[in-house]
C-alpha cells in the first residue's frame, strides 16, 4: 500500500529542489527517501528508478519553464522578445540548477512528445514573429537561439564570466551584446 501523502508529483517536486541543491546527477532515491524519512522501497509505489525520477523533474521543469516563458513573452515582440526568451533561460539556470541541467535530459520519444518541449519550440517561434522568416529559416532560427540561450545561460550560471579583469565588461554587458547581434542577424536574414 502506497504511504500516505506520497505521490508521484510531491516526489517529483521534492527531487526538483534535491536537484537544485545536489545537482540532477547528484539526485538520489535515498537522499529523496530520507526527505520524506521513507525507506527506499516506499517510493517504488509512485517512481520505477531513478531514471524516472530525473524524467518526471525534466518534465516539471519544463513545464515551469515554458509557464515563464510565456508569461515575458507576452505583449513583446523583436529584441524585447529575444530579451524575454533568453531572460527566463539565464534567470532559471541560476536560481535552479538542477532542474535547469534536468530540462537538457534527453527524453524517449513518448516523454518528449507528452512533455511541454513542443511547447517550447513554438514559444521560440512566436518570439520570432517579428522577424521576416521563411518556415524552413524560422526552424534554423529557433535552433540558433537555444543553442545561443542555453550556451549562454549554462555558462552564465557556472561562474565562466565572473573571472574579467578589473573594469572588464560584466556577463550582463556580454549578455546585451548577445541580443543585439541576434536581432541584427535575424533582421537581416536571408533566405536562400
Amino acid at each position: 500500500m502506497p504511504r500516505a501523502g506520497l505521490t508521484g508529483d510531491r516526489l517529483a517536486e521534492a527531487a526538483a529542489d534535491l536537484a537544485d541543491e545536489v545537482g540532477v546527477d547528484g539526485l538520489s532515491l535515498s537522499a529523496l527517501a530520507r526527505r520524506f524519512g521513507v525507506a527506499v522501497p516506499s517510493l517504488y509505489a509512485h517512481v520505477s528508478s531513478l531514471r524516472d525520477l530525473q524524467v518526471r523533474v525534466a518534465l516539471l521543469a519544463l513545464e515551469e519553464s515554458a509557464d515563464l516563458v510565456a508569461a515575458a513573452l507576452a505583449g513583446v515582440s523583436g529584441r524585447d522578445a529575444l530579451t524575454a526568451v533568453g531572460g527566463v533561460w539565464r534567470t532559471y539556470a541560476r536560481e535552479h540548477p538542477g532542474r535547469y541541467a534536468a530540462t537538457r535530459l534527453p527524453l524517449d520519444p513518448a516523454a518528449a512528445a507528452a512533455s511541454a518541449g513542443p511547447r517550447h519550440a513554438d514559444l521560440a517561434r512566436a518570439s520570432l514573429r517579428d522577424y521576416a522568416l521563411s518556415d524552413a529559416d524560422e526552424t534554423h532560427a529557433v535552433r540558433l537561439l537555444g543553442a545561443t540561450f542555453h550556451g549562454y545561460a549554462a555558462l552564465d550560471a557556472a561562474g565562466a564570466f565572473s573571472h574579467g579583469a578589473p573594469g572588464a565588461p560584466t556577463s550582463d554587458d556580454t549578455w546585451e551584446r548577445v541580443l543585439d547581434g541576434l536581432d541584427t542577424l535575424l533582421r537581416s536574414w536571408e533566405t536562400r
